[in-house]
């Protein structure tokens, strides 16, 4: 068994435009004193990585990273979301989405997706020159809208929905293989990877392609009530990236999984501040220890209650706590009477 890195936090939620947190060094150095040892990169803030340069220039990446280090800090991996929304978005959300995208392609869904796809490329290319093994991303939706099958779908909608996600997928798949990279699909509601059901689709219409994987995220299983100790049983192969992020849900007379369009306070379903919410954590870092992820474990902040500021305090020590120090012998070696085929079979009267 291997040891969880940690704790990282991902930067996205807490850029802003004051002080610190509207540039790398302040950003870093304050998570930094907050006891991170990692932090997740978002690719679509040039305030963060301009991810074009981190690919073309070995000597970028490597400033980047001796920035960082400096403050005791590594790149857990680079972050994607947004960017890969943009691979493939069903034409209902094109005037939301267009606000992910540079203005030179904003107002045309072709270009956009072309954007994204270089955007996703450059990052198969910067992580290698950063040295990382994974980075985390959406899927973008094509079928989304027809979640629920009312009215009736069309015979073969959601799979011709799937076959052309995997045909856009492909080509930067692999580029991220030819640079030894994971790209890690946070499942997620609004994209078309959203579950094991549709993550296992998404994987046979790309024959199985190797470096498809999974940004393992509890919370957005609890808000589908799924059962997320079980889907490490079953996927933890495919599991690549972990975001701590906590969340509970309370179905009411009123509410169920839908929460009736209700804000965020209000849903019966909610994002909660690390501890605050119903995630078993302490069951979760023991399946993935037990089953050797390695890789680093990355507050994910989403909070309806709590101030983001008392979230990365908070969190730090969280993750610090649940972190397992894997054991290296059985503990009952004490015991053991050391045995060869020869006494083996004594033993057993043979």
């Amino acid at each position: 068994m291997k040891t969880i890195k940690g704790p990282g936090i991902f930067l996205a939620q807490f850029l802003g435009d004051e002080a610190p947190f509207n540039t790398l060094d302040g950003i870093t150095q304050y998570m930094a004193d907050l006891g991170y040892k990692g932090v997740q990169l978002p690719i679509w803030d040039p305030r963060i990585i301009d991810i074009k340069q981190a690919a073309e220039s070995q000597t970028y990446a490597d400033e980047l990273k001796g920035k960082l280090k400096d403050k005791g800090l590594e790149i857990t991996e680079l972050a994607s979301h947004i960017i890969g929304q943009l691979v493939a978005s069903h034409p209902v959300y094109d005037e939301m989405y267009d606000g992910f995208a540079i203005p030179e392609v904003r107002k045309n869904p072709k270009a956009r997706a072309e954007w994204a796809t270089q955007q996703l490329k450059y990052t198969a290319i910067a992580s290698k020159n950063l040295g990382l093994k994974a980075s985390a991303t959406f899927s973008g939706a094509l079928a989304w809208p027809f979640l629920y099958p009312w009215p009736q779908r069309p015979a073969g909608l959601v799979e011709t929905a799937f076959k052309e996600l995997a045909a856009r997928w492909k080509p930067i798949l692999d580029v991220y293989d030819e640079n030894g990279v994971d790209v890690c699909y946070e499942l997620h509601p609004g994209e078309d990877l959203f579950d094991g059901s549709t993550f296992e689709m998404f994987v046979d219409y790309l024959d199985g392609h190797s470096r498809a994987n999974i940004n393992y995220d509890p919370s957005h299983f609890v808000l589908q009530q799924l059962d997320y100790l079980q889907f490490i049983d079953l996927y933890h192969d495919r599991i690549k990236a972990f975001h701590v992020k906590d969340a509970e849900f309370n179905p009411t007379g009123k509410q169920g999984v839908y929460s009736g369009f209700a804000g965020w306070a209000d849903r019966a379903g909610r994002f909660r501040s690390l501890g605050d919410g119903q995630v078993d954590f302490s069951s979760i870092f023991s399946k993935l220890s037990q089953y050797d992820y390695d890789s680093w474990a990355v507050l994910e902040w989403e909070c309806c209650i709590k101030s983001p500021s008392q979230g990365a305090a908070e969190g730090a020590p969280f993750i610090e706590s649940h972190l397992i120090e894997v054991t290296t012998k059985a503990f009952d070696d004490f015991a053991g009477t050391g045995a060869d085929e020869a006494f083996n079979r004594k033993v057993l009267g043979l």
